[in-house]
């Protein structure tokens, strides 16, 4: 794929690569810097090959990838003040000028002192331009700036010297509002690490003392009082209180706070003091990796995006082709001077700037505005494919459930007692991996361990104590004789059991069950109500699996399911149309590589899930699932109309050009404020987020679910 700012050809990255570099993310006490993202994709891109402004980002020939063309703002300089904008200042001046030398030109009829006021016009406008262009061709590039500085040019030679400052002023101003559009979306993901204090108290030795969080190294004891904010990751090791997440992971209802609990970078404490021991530096933790991985990513491009850089690209040397045969072959037919200013002119109402930049910017805003809610979008591909999704695969557990296990029924056959089915249960899983480990263990604890525990893959365990065999597993690989009735029914109750046989001989049955969510059923409800179809794929039994999707209103289950198994069923049901699979990133990776969309929940503290998916929802709320994905397609819809208007705005402007029907003012003031249009367009996508809903109602109707569930 070629791109219209560096002049070369990148690979597309893969789909699914890791995301997360072996080097630490950049610390949050300085502003990250981030490259030309059609040069640069990460350790597997080249380097930058365009020389770097003093703000750090690439110089290039405009109108092409905002990551390209758009600066940071420097230090000091806020986005929400537009005329805080070196570029905007610059525009500003030619603006200046250039009405002066009009105001002059009409009312004093001094022709020199108008002309002088234009070049000062000309100079302040083609300084935010012209640089980069010249730059860009001694590179081979040829971009939407060629063209512009090509007809500045021409208009000057023509004599039309009033008509070329308009020109530099609006374009330049145009790239200013760009710049500053871009910037300002691009600075609702930054503020993610504004949330970092700018102090922190840390004990050491016994006493506190207040050091920068740039300075904290794991292992240190964070005090964290009511009404502040948590520095750095960690896990709480004395106090308890309730934590504010809402700003981080989108979820309004306060998070309790306990001894063991993690807590995340930028969180507000409550009512209590904690002490917390770090477990990630500033430049590591929650925070700062999802910037680096959104930043990094938007460099995937997604189709829609592709479509524009594929277009614009060989649509610059096609125009002058065009406008140069304009030129000659009116010259031939006679009025030389007539048709070589028409060429001028089809120059610049041919310029695709606003079809170039029309996705980036509508990707950036969406992006920024997702992050700014719990909802980690990693580049382009990723939200437009999500956009696109008509089927939405759901795992089980740790999704439409609470990932919290709990031993909910024990039975014993006749001759042996709940204890006794419980210890042997416990000793198996004693030093086990297994999902449902800590369940048994939470109802028996510190059993005697079995001997010679070994795992059978997809089924069970087995093992000794005091040299009887015991085996533990599924009904299927053990057989559950007399507790047979008593096994489907706890299935048909949503309960997962398992079988506890020792010496052969089948002692009881434990049911454990996983709660579901609150809040699932309303946004599978959600989901419903949007046109998305749902399945749920897990590797539960299919009466437990059939029970939850009832009470959740899932459409159809596929159970007892392997990791694979997943990833071949979302192929399947990719036949129906665009698949996005949700799960929690470990047995659904996979399934999340294969979706067409992969959605991980929990993000902010499962790298495996960031890594494997294409979106990650922060929290644990279920409920963004369905605004993001609205978010998503509401995205996709502003930029297909920011395509339409780019396209329309070229088959208009450059018949009526060629045929004289406009001049060179009357087309530079249409086509730049319909760029100045497109990019208002665009900024759309980030003024409304996935988490709409207010506190209080996310509240009401997590109540509300959950008597009904």
């Amino acid at each position: 794929m070629s791109d219209p700012c560096c002049g070369g050809d990148t690979p597309e990255p893969p789909r699914n690569r890791p995301l997360l570099d072996p080097a630490p993310a950049p610390a949050s006490s300085a502003p990250l810097s981030v490259t030309c993202s059609c040069c640069a994709q990460g350790a597997g891109g080249r380097e930058p090959s365009a020389p770097e402004t003093a703000e750090g980002a690439v110089d290039t020939d405009g109108c092409g990838d905002p990551t390209c063309s758009s600066p940071d703002p420097a230090p000091g300089e806020r986005p929400g003040t537009w005329w805080g904008s070196a570029g905007v200042r610059w525009a500003g001046l030619a603006g200046a000028l250039w009405l002066a030398g009009v105001l002059t030109g009409w009312l004093t009829g001094a022709p020199v002192v108008a002309t002088a006021l234009f070049a000062g016009a000309i100079a302040a406008g083609g300084w935010t331009f012209v640089p980069g262009t010249l730059r860009a061709l001694l590179r081979g590039g040829l971009g939407v700036g060629t063209l512009m500085t090509v007809a500045m040019v021409g208009a000057i030679l023509l004599g039309e010297v009033g008509e070329a400052a308009m020109l530099a002023f609006l374009f330049s101003l145009a790239e200013a509002l760009e710049d500053h559009a871009v910037a300002r979306t691009r600075h609702g993901l930054r503020a993610l690490l504004d949330l970092v204090p700018t102090r922190a108290t840390v004990l050491r030795q016994g006493r506190a003392a207040t050091v920068d969080p740039a300075e904290l190294a794991v292992g240190d004891l964070l005090l964290v009082r009511p009404g502040e904010r948590v520095a750095t990751d960690g896990v709480v090791r004395s106090g308890r209180s309730t934590l504010d997440t809402s700003t981080v992971t989108g979820e309004s209802v306060p998070v309790e706070a306990t001894e063991g609990t993690e807590v995340f970078a930028g969180t507000v404490n409550g009512g209590g003091a904690l002490e917390i021991e770090v477990t990630a530096r500033v430049a590591d933790n929650s925070l700062s990796r999802v910037v680096h991985i959104v930043e990094r990513e938007q460099a995937r491009k997604g189709a829609a995006q592709r479509l524009a850089a594929r277009v614009a690209r060989p649509l610059v040397p096609g125009i002058l082709v065009v406008a140069a045969l304009i030129a000659v072959v009116g010259s031939l037919l006679g009025e030389p001077g007539v048709w070589i200013e028409r060429a001028l002119v089809v120059l610049v109402a041919a310029s695709p700037c606003a079809f170039a930049i029309s996705v980036p910017v509508t990707v950036v805003a969406a992006i920024g505005a997702a992050s700014r809610s719990g909802v980690l979008v990693k580049g382009g591909a990723a939200l437009e494919a999500f956009g696109a999704v008509r089927v939405v695969a759901l795992d089980k557990t740790g999704t439409l459930t609470r990932n919290a296990p709990a031993v909910v029924a024990v039975e014993p056959v006749p001759g042996h007692t709940r204890e006794e089915v419980l210890a042997a249960a416990a000793a198996l899983e004693a030093r086990s991996e297994h999902p449902l480990a800590s369940a048994i263990l939470a109802a028996h604890p510190d059993p005697e361990p079995a001997h010679d525990v070994a795992a059978v893959p997809g089924s069970g365990l087995t093992g000794t104590l005091d040299g009887v065999p015991l085996r533990l597993g599924r009904p299927g690989y053990i057989d559950p004789g007399p507790l047979a009735r008593a096994v489907a029914d706890l299935q048909e109750q949503g309960a997962t059991t398992v079988l506890v046989e020792s010496d052969g001989r089948v002692v009881g049955a434990v049911a454990i069950r996983d709660d579901l969510r609150p809040e699932a059923a309303e946004a599978v409800a959600a989901l419903h109500r949007v046109g998305v179809r749902t399945v749920m794929l897990t590797g539960d039994n299919e009466r437990t699996a059939r029970a939850l999707a009832a009470r959740v209103g899932v459409d159809e289950v596929h159970a007892d399911l392997r990791p694979e198994d997943k990833a071949r069923l979302v192929t399947d049901l990719r036949r129906h149309g665009p698949v996005a699979m949700v799960g929690d990133g470990v047995n659904d990776a996979p399934a999340l590589a294969t979706a067409d969309a992969g959605v991980a929940m929990g993000a902010m503290g499962a790298d495996v899930a960031v890594e494997t998916a294409d979106i990650a929802l922060m929290g644990e709320d279920l409920r963004v699932l369905p605004r993001a994905l609205s978010h998503a397609r509401r995205t996709r819809r502003i930029m297909l109309q920011s395509l339409v208007l780019s396209a329309g705005i070229l088959l208009v402007l450059i018949p009526l050009s060629a045929f004289g029907v406009l001049g060179l003012a009357a087309v530079i003031l249409t086509h730049e404020l319909a760029e100045v249009l497109v990019i208002a367009n665009g900024v759309r996508a980030g003024h409304r987020t996935p988490a709409e809903s207010s506190s209080t109602e996310s509240r009401q109707a997590a109540e509300r679910v959950g008597e009904r569930v």
